[in-house]
């Protein structure tokens, strides 16, 4: 038996649904961002994007914990 996806990534796929991104192409446009800061990027993303707070969160918090994993 397979386990849910939980955590951010249990979004993604609502994600992709809705905005018609994949999600690949979301990590791409927040690492090419000049900001840095969490919630900096999250009012980006919702602003100039259409995101909703949970959905930009959640991509965010995804994003940046797999750049700070790899060092």
């Amino acid at each position: 038996m397979t386990d849910a996806v939980k955590g951010p990534a249990s979004y993604f796929p609502s994600i992709e649904k809705k905005h018609g991104r994949p999600i690949a192409e979301w990590k791409g446009l927040i690492r090419s961002s000049p900001l840095t800061r969490h919630m900096e990027i999250v009012a980006w993303l919702k602003a100039e994007h259409g995101l909703g707070h949970g959905h930009a969160n959640a991509l965010v918090a995804h994003t940046l914990a797999e750049d700070e994993a790899a060092g």
